[in-house]
């Protein structure tokens, strides 16, 4: 499958930006964060993976549209000198020629309004907190044409291919999982983007549903889920991690669904932090909408302003997840 030009970009880009977010969090005491207006942790390493992400596609697809989660407005600020020489340093590490305005200059190509026929979105970190405490995390890109994704890939520098190991124990190798809409889910070692790529085959589950969600209670009501799960008769084993991998915990067979339900209603979810995920479970079979069945609408620009919350299930049971959240009256 990897013999399409932009696909192949897209994974050189996914596969050099998990080279310069792992070595990052390698020694966390050493990343220097920044608040965003938003609260939630901006690290060194989100920005360095935009700006090669940026970089690496433009160089091998010339000036491309992309839909960023970050800007470089704060690390333009005098008194953040200290912290964009480490974006810079960071981004090095597989840009070797890059000079601070290469960098800042590429994570501001992600300004895009999501207003074009096509364009790129991208989460640099999909997870920070769970990067920050050394766990799971993801770097999504995705590409929408006319409001449908096209192409996605995620990867996940801590995810290992042997369900039997903890997400709380970082596999030294990771995975990237990548897909063009139409032709299956693939996935590579997130350390060797030259390695033989592998077919998805998801053996599905026959026992209690076992389902997945967010570590942070503030992205997803685990009181909610809990209730859902009662409804569908109880669980089997069940994991919360962070990130986008969440969506390929489920597309792999490791879990039946992954629940994000909405914590308030005004919650309008951000294109760049399911675009990838969702197409990757897709293309292995699973089906991906909001809480009440609706396909996740990417004709609204930067959000998902359609759409309130987001099921990613396996066939037998996302009907039936549906089917429960209506009759517990959530997300009214």
């Amino acid at each position: 499958m990897k013999n399409n030009k932009i696909l192949e970009a897209a994974i050189k880009a996914v596969s050099k930006a998990c080279v310069v977010t792992r070595k990052v969090q390698a020694d966390l005491t050493q990343i220097q964060q920044l608040e965003k207006n938003d609260k939630s942790p901006v690290t060194v390493a989100d920005f360095a993976a935009q700006a090669v992400v940026t970089h690496v596609l433009e160089e091998a697809l010339g000036s491309i549209k992309l839909v960023g989660e970050e800007s470089s407005g704060e690390l333009r600020e005098p008194d953040q000198f200290t912290l964009c020489q480490s974006v810079v340093g960071a981004a090095q590490t597989v840009w070797p020629e890059a000079t601070k305005d290469h960098v800042l200059d590429a994570i501001d190509q992600g300004d895009h309004d999501a207003s074009g026929s096509s364009y790129w979105t991208l989460d640099p970190i999909d997870g920070t907190k769970g990067f920050l405490r050394g766990g799971q995390y993801a770097v999504s890109l995705a590409l929408i044409e006319n409001g449908q994704v096209v192409l996605g890939v995620l990867g996940c520098p801590n995810l290992s291919a042997d369900f039997g190991r903890s997400f709380n124990d970082p596999d030294p190798e990771g995975l990237i999982y990548f897909t063009e809409a139409g032709k299956g889910c693939w996935f590579i070692a997130a350390n060797d983007k030259e390695s033989q790529a592998e077919k998805l085959d998801v053996t599905l589950n026959e026992g209690l549903i076992r389902v997945c969600e967010s570590v942070e209670s503030g992205h997803s009501k685990h009181d909610d889920t809990a209730r859902i799960v009662e409804q569908l008769g109880g669980a089997g084993e069940s994991a919360r991690l962070d990130s986008q991998c969440k969506y390929a915990v489920v597309a792999r067979g490791q879990a039946d669904a992954y629940l994000r339900l909405p914590t308030r209603a005004d919650y309008v979810e951000k294109i760049w932090d399911h675009a990838g995920g969702m197409l990757i479970a897709q293309e292995a079979g699973m089906i991906v909408t909001d809480i009440h069945g609706k396909p996740l609408d990417f004709l609204q620009g930067a959000g998902l302003k359609n759409n309130s919350g987001v099921i990613c299930a396996s066939p037998k049971y996302h009907d039936q997840i549906i089917s429960a959240i209506k009759t517990l009256g959530i997300g009214r």
